[in-house]
């Protein structure tokens, strides 16, 4: 039994899975507030499902990229809750949730790309198909980069499914390349997806924050 959580973009979730079936799931969208909505929000879960901690065998959360606050409130959560009930904490990247719930809802399709804005002109890339797992490792570049990327990945002329907040800005590039492109609606990571993914990884040190692009806060007398 999987217990997945998600704070690190545009979302707050929480999911209990087991042996492929959702029990719990909690999803709301939110741009702050994911300190205080993760822990009542597990804890409703839990109860929800009248599962006790002690029932679970491993704990998954994302690891980004995503925002610099909200990647470090999912670890930390989950690296506590692993710790305390002694089982292993899985991370998996939001790009590799998002594509994977695009590909489960269209399974007529066999690749989907993940492209979330990162502001700045830029957007964080993942793909993943159905044969091959993660096509590529996540990467933060330019729109216009992304979509060159994307032609490049893509399987013949398409269709590819698309998933995140620049999939609208995407597509129209990918269309004037003559790739066949369609919008899944994904818009932000699932604990779901988080979960399903997470139980066939194998179990590793501790997840770390993946950072594709270093925080604009800076400490006092700090010059880059």
């Amino acid at each position: 039994m999987i217990l997945a959580v998600d704070t690190a973009l545009g979302a707050c979730s929480a999911a209990l899975v087991a042996e492929g079936e959702t029990l719990a799931h909690e999803h709301l969208l939110m741009a702050r507030g994911h300190a205080e909505a993760l822990a009542p929000m597990v804890d409703t879960l839990m109860r929800r499902a009248r599962v006790s901690f002690a029932a679970l065998d491993r704990i998954a959360v994302t690891t980004g990229p995503g925002t610099f606050t909200g990647q470090r409130v999912g670890l930390a959560f989950a690296r506590a809750l692993g710790l305390g009930l002694k089982r292993p904490v899985i991370g998996v990247t939001t790009l590799d949730a998002m594509a994977q719930e695009a590909l489960e809802k269209r399974p007529d399709i066999v690749s989907a790309f993940a492209v979330a804005d990162a502001k700045r002109g830029e957007v964080y890339l993942g793909a993943r198909s159905i044969s091959r797992g993660a096509l590529m490792a996540p990467e933060l570049l330019l729109l216009e980069a992304s979509a060159k990327r994307i032609v490049g990945l893509a399987p013949g002329h398409g269709p590819v499914l698309l998933a995140g907040t620049a999939a609208d800005s995407v597509r129209p590039m990918l269309e004037q390349a003559g790739l066949q492109s369609l919008d899944s609606l994904v818009r932000q990571p699932d604990a779901v997806f988080v979960a399903r993914l997470a139980a066939d990884m194998p179990e590793g040190p501790p997840p770390k924050p993946l950072y594709l692009r270093a925080p604009d806060a800076k400490l006092p007398g700090i010059v880059s």
